[in-house]
C-alpha cells in the first residue's frame, strides 16, 4: 500500500555513518574510566590529611577528563596527529599506572597498565590504518 523507506537518515532510523562498536572501544572506554577514578583515589589517599586530599579527588581527574576531552577523544575540539594523541594517552593512563604503585597496590598497577597497553596498540593500528 505505502511505500515508505525503513530507514530515514538523520531522523534516529539507523543507517547512519556510524561505525560499529568494537570490543575494544568498550575495553577502552572502561580503562578511562579507571584511570580517572584510580586518579580520583590517588588524589584523595595519597595525603595525611583530607583538606589537600579532597582538591586532588576532584581535581586531578577533572584535569586528566579536560586534557582527553580536548586532545584525545574521538570528537576532540583540538585535532592532533597520532603522535599527539598518543603522548596524551601515555601521559593520562601512565598518570594513573604510577597512581597504583604510590598507593602501594602494584599488581593493579601492572594488570591497568598491560590492558591499557595492548588496548592502545589495537587502536593506534586501527586509526593508522584508516
Amino acid at each position: 500500500m505505502f511505500d515508505t523507506p525503513k530507514r530515514r537518515p538523520g531522523r534516529g532510523g539507523g543507517g547512519g555513518n556510524n561505525p560499529p562498536i568494537k570490543a575494544n572501544d568498550v575495553l577502552r572506554f572502561f580503562l578511562e574510566l579507571f584511570a580517572f577514578f584510580s586518579l580520583g583515589f590517588w588524589g584523595y589517599m595519597a595525603w595525611p590529611y583530607p583538606f589537600p586530599g579532597i582538591f586532588f579527588l576532584v581535581g586531578a581527574p577533572l584535569f586528566a577528563m579536560l586534557i582527553w576531552g580536548l586532545f584525545r577523544s574521538p570528537k576532540a575540539l583540538v585535532k592532533s596527529d597520532p603522535v599527539g594523541k598518543a603522548i596524551v594517552e601515555i601521559a593520562v593512563m601512565g598518570s594513573a599506572v604510577y597512581a597504583w604503585f604510590s598507593l602501594g597496590y602494584p599488581i593493579v598497577g601492572t594488570v591497568f597498565g598491560i590492558l591499557a597497553l595492548v588496548s592502545g596498540v589495537f587502536n593506534f593500528r586501527r586509526e593508522n590504518a584508516e
